[in-house]
This record gives structure tokens, sequence and C-alpha cells, in this order.
């Protein structure tokens, strides 16, 4: 899968300088303690359940935001910090960037900040709690990746906001295009038309979808 995953990059966005090889951090403390938090959400999720994006998707994300080394990321959906735990991962390990996560429920800004902090990344990740279309007016750019996994209507207008604060060459990422293509048509029209644009699918094991796809798409192209 892995290799698969870089190939795609690649197709996408051009070989990454200084890209740093999977599995590198996997040894070090941080990284274990980490992944210990996420091992506890997952199952949180599981069980409650809570919608989160589910391991092989992430391991996806997690190889995009190394690869383009973002000083800036924005994620639009936190629930329990699943995917921003990942991604805030990612961060610490290049030792730079700063991830800020928007979500609508006061109680799960609450949970996510704390899975956030025990994972010792609450220094780096930012909870913004809010509509996700009215928060992302308030940023200030350059954003250098984007992660859209939320409502399927507020995909498109999330976006618009957002494109003129993307830096030069900006990923932007959106979950649930599989399952959701339906309710999200004019963001996919969007980016398929304006950007250099690819669909990644993934079989899951998740109880609510068994099959799903990201849109990873490029700006400045």
């Amino acid at each position: 899968m892995s290799t698969t995953l870089c190939l795609t990059w690649l197709l996408i966005a051009g070989p990454a300088i200084g890209a740093q090889p999977a599995g590198s951090i996997t040894e070090s403390p941080a990284h274990k303690r980490v992944q210990a938090v996420i091992d506890e959400v997952q199952k949180a999720c599981l069980d409650g359940p809570v919608y989160m994006i589910g391991r092989k998707t992430a391991l996806c994300l997690a190889e995009l935001v190394r690869r383009a080394k973002p000083r800036l990321v924005v994620e639009c959906g936190t629930a329990l910090g699943y995917s921003g735990l990942w991604i805030g991962r990612e961060l610490q390990a290049a030792g730079r960037g700063r991830l800020i996560t928007i979500e609508l429920s006061p109680q799960r800004v609450r949970q996510a900040e704390a899975n956030f902090r025990k994972a010792g990344l609450d220094r780096i990740i930012t909870v913004r709690q809010g509509d996700a279309r009215q928060v992302v007016k308030t940023l200030t750019g350059p954003i250098d990746f984007v992660f859209i996994d939320c409502g399927y209507s507020n995909y498109y207008p999330i976006l618009v906001t957002l494109e003129k604060k993307l830096s030069g060459r900006a990923t932007v990422v959106a979950d649930n295009v599989g399952i959701g293509a339906g309710g999200m048509k004019d963001y996919l029209d969007h980016v398929r038309s304006k950007y250099k644009s690819r669909t990644e699918w993934f079989d899951l094991e998740l109880p609510w979808a068994k099959r799903d796809a990201m849109e990873i798409s490029v700006a400045g192209q």
C-alpha cells in the first residue's frame, strides 16, 4: 500500500525534496506516545460509534503530510482527534508546522483537546470550536495543507473561502468522496476542473463503510 501511495503523490506533486523515509521515526518515544493515544481514540470511535477515517486512510494522509512538510495545516472536522493525531505526529517528527483543527461540537472539542494533550501534541495543535464555514473566514494564510472531513455540503464553501489563503503549491485532501460524492458534487467538479486532482480508493474495516475514497488535489497547477 505505501508504495502505491508514494507513486500517487509523485504523480500529483513530483518528488519531495528531503522527504523523510516512512518508518524512520517509529521507534522514538514521541511516536510511541502518540500511537498509544491513536489506539485509544480508535477504540473509542469504534465503540461509540464516532465516525473516523480509519487506519488505512490515515496512513495515506500521514504520508501526504510527511511529503508536503507544511508549515500550516487546516482540518475541518476534528471529532475526537483521530486524524489530527496522525497529522500532528508528522508535524512533530518534521520539527516544524502547526495544525488548526475545527469542530462544531463543544463536547468533542474538549475530548479532542484532552487527547492532544495526552499525546504531547497540544503545543502544535489548536482546536477551534464553531461552524467550519465561518471559522475558516478568520484564518490567516498561507495555508499549505487542508484536510476536509465534515458535512458534505460544507466542502465547497470551505474550499472557496480558503482558496485565496492557500500557498502556491498547497495540498487539499477531502475524505468520503466515495460514499459522499453526491453530496459534494460541487466540490468535486471544482477541484477536478481547476486543480491536478486524483481519487484514492481504500478497502476499509469500519462498521459504517467498507470502501471509500479521498480526493487529493494540488493547488497552483
